[in-house]
């Protein structure tokens, strides 16, 4: 495995939900265009998460997986600058959830804050399941079998990605303790040459005797650029830096996304639950009707009454689509009453709509050549299957599973 490759591999997936609409694109497509031209990405069909809440009918799965795929396509994730797959065809995620299960306190993952959150939403179902339970633990799996540096998350979900890192540090404190783990770091230091490794010696003398974590920083960008040592050789000088054992999972960090502005035509955020949603493939003119009908300020009962841009559902499009000239034009106008609700929908209706048409036109492309869509999957797993398959040939060697 290339160093530099992994510590900019980027992770991140979607459970199956069918097809996606306006506020996913603005809250994790737009992102992921974006990320796939500056790191390594491996983004993932959740299914198997889908599977903790839906355990109960899992037939809408397959249908969903497609749909979601074609707009991801759609909307500009490139399966040539990024690796899709989906989560089941890598059945070594399970393996690792459940070797990761065996040494994860249960209280780790009751004190997920979304667990407690998601039984009282999800009062209807029963999810007094391991399968719920564990989900976050799944999800840690995914991460660290890729051994991603970073996740792209919103806030809520930072604790996630803490309890991956909890995990990822406990699971290298029990197994990273190899036999010869100090005979072995200090071979590897030597291969580094005189300067280099006189230079590991004093960094890690700062951080470990005086708690000095820039010298932690500039010691694993030293190791990075080492070019005589092994990928495995890294891993064991980056424990030895840290006086712990060897690093074989990686502790991903939170890379922080911003949170989508895009609501639902009723004001809250846009979400199939709600039945507020703008679908990336809506027929255009019922995009029109749709947001024709959207409602606005209660006060403005009559055309000529004044009204206030704030409480009103469509000013809230307007901050993601319209420019500023457009926005001054929207507030001068609805509180003078010189507008109509109309009149103030029209620039909304014309740049969404203009959002939307190449997304379609490529959607109907995948549509068209199922063929096409599957391949690209089935390409993607075996590439990622073959990343999760390395990660696991080191973990059960560093838990005395590997029996070859």
């Amino acid at each position: 495995m290339d160093q530099s490759s992994q510590t900019s591999r980027v992770l991140s997936g979607m459970r199956p939900t069918g097809r996606l609409h306006l506020g996913h694109y603005h809250g994790v497509l737009k992102n992921w265009v974006e990320l796939q031209h500056q790191h390594e990405c491996f983004f993932f069909v959740a299914d198997w998460h889908a599977l903790t809440t839906h355990y109960d009918d899992p037939s809408m799965i397959p249908s969903s997986i497609w749909d979601m795929v074609i707009d991801w396509l759609a909307a500009g994730v490139d399966h040539e600058s990024s690796t899709l797959f989906v989560q089941s065809l890598v059945p070594e995620h399970a393996e690792l959830h459940l070797l990761l299960s065996m040494i994860t306190p249960l209280g780790w993952l009751e004190r997920v804050p979304s667990y407690k959150d998601q039984q009282e939403k999800l009062k209807e179902k029963n999810l007094a399941t391991y399968g719920f339970l564990g989900y976050p633990l799944l999800q840690s799996a995914d991460i660290l079998i890729y051994r991603a540096a970073q996740v792209p998350v919103g806030e809520d979900q930072v604790a996630h990605v803490e309890l991956t890192r909890e995990i990822a540090r406990r699971f290298n404190h029990i197994y990273g303790r190899e036999p010869g783990f100090e005979e072995k770091a200090e071979a590897a230091r030597k291969k580094m040459g005189k300067k280099a490794a006189k230079q590991f010696d004093q960094l890690r003398r700062a951080y470990q005797g005086q708690g000095d974590d820039e010298a932690l920083v500039t010691g694993h960008e030293l190791l990075e650029k080492q070019q005589n040592i092994s990928v495995d050789e890294r891993e064991r000088l980056l424990g030895y830096l840290e006086g712990s054992g060897r690093q074989i999972l990686t502790e991903p960090q939170p890379l922080l996304t911003k949170a989508s502005k895009m609501p639902g035509l009723d004001g809250q955020k846009m979400s199939k639950s709600y039945g507020n949603t703008l679908s990336l493939r809506e027929d255009l003119g019922d995009v029109e009707t749709m947001i024709k009908r959207m409602p606005t300020d209660t006060n403005r009962v009559r055309r000529n009454d004044p009204g206030d841009p704030e409480k009103c559902p469509v000013w809230q499009f307007h901050l993601v689509y319209s420019d500023d000239a457009t926005k001054q034009w929207v507030q001068e106008g609805c509180r003078s009453a010189g507008i109509g609700c109309l009149d103030c929908k029209a620039p909304v209706i014309e740049a969404v709509v203009a959002e939307l048409k190449p997304i379609q036109a490529r959607a109907a492309e995948f549509e068209a050549q199922p063929e096409l869509v599957q391949r690209i999957i089935r390409e993607g797993s075996e590439k990622a299957r073959i990343v999760a398959q390395e990660t696991m040939r080191e973990v059960r060697q560093s838990m005395s599973l590997d029996l070859s």
